[in-house]
């Protein structure tokens, strides 16, 4: 029996090059997507959810398990890019973000939770972000909500550790999507004191994305994931020096790491 997966945010992006590939390989695929009905060639299922409805999260689960029976993989993918100047990022936008990139994938690990204890068994996987094991400037709230996720799943890990189910963390380096296109950034505005180093910052990083590796490196990650026994805590897939950043933050001295960053982004 095929196991039955349910990425959030599969409708484009990493989540749908997931979707796409461990379809191929012959799982049971259900992604989600606010509006689902506007991607009718969708190669696997799409249902309506919203990570920041509580009702809209658990009407999209209790779907998938009346249609398959069973939910065996969640692969909390949805999120939103950020970027700005801390002091000018509206308090809105900053809780926005968290809602999507922390508390909807809180509220779904706890909403699926019940069906895989009742299994006894699951795997939850939550797609954080390299940029989460450090602060970046003028990344830094899109930095707190992907590391506050990490966090959690280290928590969580040992207060399911007794009812078989796994959760592990994959951390991706920039690939090339079109998160550019749905991210909140705050405007580059004339005569504000970030000004300048913000709007070359910003372009560094649009240039970044657009140079990205293929999200299907992220697919390829999350289908050996599904397929090891006992996942480890944390994952990376990306460029070397991406994945190499989070070595050299440990081993070095803070300002030491924090100089490397200022020549990095030229501040």
């Amino acid at each position: 029996m095929s196991k039955v997966v349910l990425i959030t945010g599969g409708s484009s992006g990493i989540g749908k090059s997931i979707g796409e590939f461990l379809t191929s390989k012959g799982y049971d695929v259900f992604g989600t997507s606010r509006n689902p009905e506007r991607y009718t060639e969708s190669k696997f299922k799409l249902v309506a959810l919203d990570v920041s409805d509580l009702v809209s999260i658990e009407k999209a689960i209790n779907t998938v398990v009346e249609t398959s029976g069973r939910l065996d993989v969640l692969i909390n993918n949805a999120g939103a890019g950020i970027t700005g100047p801390i002091e000018e990022i509206p308090d809105e936008e900053i809780k926005r973000n968290f809602e999507t990139n922390l508390f909807g994938p809180i509220n779904v690990i706890k909403s699926v939770l019940p069906q895989m204890r009742r299994q006894n068994s699951g795997l939850i996987i939550n797609i954080t972000s390299i940029a989460g094991y450090m602060g970046l400037p003028y990344r830094g709230i899109y930095s707190a909500s992907k590391g506050a996720l990490e966090l959690i799943t280290e928590a969580f890990r040992m207060e399911i550790k007794d009812f078989n189910i796994n959760m592990t963390n994959l951390a991706p380096g920039d690939f090339a999507t079109n998160i550019a296109a749905g991210r909140y950034h705050a405007p580059i505005t004339i005569d504000s004191p970030y000004e300048i180093k913000y709007g070359s910052v910003l372009k560094a990083i649009d240039e970044d994305v657009d140079k990205g590796n293929d999200p299907a490196l992220v697919a390829d990650a999350v289908y050996k994931i599904i397929n090891i026994s006992n996942p480890k805590i944390h994952y990376k897939v990306g460029a070397f020096m991406q994945k190499f950043s989070i070595v050299l933050k440990r081993v070095l001295p803070d300002k030491v790491y924090e100089k490397l960053l200022l020549n990095h982004y030229k501040l």
